[in-house]
């Protein structure tokens, strides 16, 4: 009988605490179910979003592998009759591939490592050193931010013109060495967020071991920053990469032009072949030939797309967890 009592007096200080933690039974399962439907909206929505920003990619990888007559067949969508895999074939012919992935490729490493060297250097003066109208400096930086680059790109081609870098990747390189040149201001602005975020008791420990500014920098505050160089390196490589307008311009010879720019030319001659630019350019000869038999159509072009974003794609694939890292602990996300 004791036992008993002993059991109930437990099975109801066991309901009393569930009710004090729960609330009426009823009550709980109504809020139990509006979490449920609030989390299954917010995932539709994140769902939504998502497919949003994949489809042009998804849309560019399943025309790519259509054939001609699926093209023009309006009942194949998403799923063609058959994979047609010799339209990365002509794409290749077409861009020139390899010559102008030389190109890009040079383009892109010499700008990166300009940006790397001289935008953490830059970055580290900002952070840790007491400099006359310093913050006058570190505003005009990021004010150079929002100037969009096709309102200075007159002066800018003029004062280059009268220095002979015109056909040249001078005009494109030798800013990411000074700090400038595509999107260097907001390196710039990572960098020193990131070193901000160190703390000054590195410097003053190597100070006292007899390090000076220069191998304090290289020996200690490097090292430290392998995050914020991993998050510019990527970001830089995407940016040259992807880069066209610049290029154009400043280099714009068959031996110099860069995969994106030929990429632009292509779109370009698709929508108007008849411009008077296409009769006298050499590098599109291949690109007539093709079009005089009828090859060159949208799954040639979504292959010359995905043709030029491989060596992106691949790098983000093989570099995203230690990118998503870097981002947590360089400021961008503050």
């Amino acid at each position: 009988m004791q036992n008993n009592t002993s059991i109930s007096a437990r099975i109801g200080l066991w309901r009393a605490a569930r009710l004090e933690r729960h609330g009426v039974p009823e009550l709980w399962l109504l809020k139990k179910a509006k979490q449920y439907f609030s989390r299954s909206a917010l995932y539709m929505i994140l769902f939504a979003l998502s497919f949003i920003f994949i489809f042009p990619f998804i849309y560019m990888l399943v025309t790519s592998v259509k054939t001609n007559a699926d093209l023009n067949n309006v009942t194949v969508n998403w799923i063609p009759s058959s994979i047609f895999l010799k339209n990365f074939k002509y794409s290749y012919t077409i861009l020139n591939y390899w010559i102008h992935f030389k190109n890009t490729a040079t383009l892109t490493l010499i700008g990166t490592l300009g940006h790397i060297a001289s935008c953490a250097f830059i970055g580290y003066g900002f952070a840790r050193y007491k400099l006359p109208g310093k913050n006058v400096i570190f505003f005009v930086v990021l004010l150079t931010m929002i100037v969009p680059i096709q309102t200075i790109i007159v002066p800018s081609y003029m004062i280059y013109s009268n220095l002979k870098w015109i056909n040249s990747y001078l005009p494109i390189l030798v800013p990411t060495f000074f700090g400038y040149g595509l999107k260097g201001p907001l390196f710039i602005y990572l960098f020193r967020q990131f070193f901000l975020g160190l703390p000054k008791d590195l410097e003053d420990a190597a100070k006292i071991d007899g390090c000076n500014h220069i191998t304090t920098y290289f020996r200690i505050i490097v090292p430290i920053a392998k995050s914020a160089f991993l998050v510019t390196l990527l970001l830089s490589l995407v940016w040259h990469w992807n880069d066209f307008y610049e290029a154009s311009i400043y280099a714009s010879s068959f031996e110099l032009i860069t995969l994106p720019s030929k990429l632009s030319l292509l779109v370009r001659y698709v929508a108007n072949p008849d411009d008077m630019y296409f009769e006298a350019a050499t590098l599109f000869e291949a690109v007539k030939r093709l079009d005089r038999e009828g090859v060159i159509n949208n799954a040639v072009l979504m292959a010359s797309n995905l043709m030029v974003m491989a060596p992106v794609i691949i790098s983000f694939i093989f570099l995203q967890k230690r990118f998503m890292q870097g981002i947590e602990r360089t400021g961008l996300t503050e």
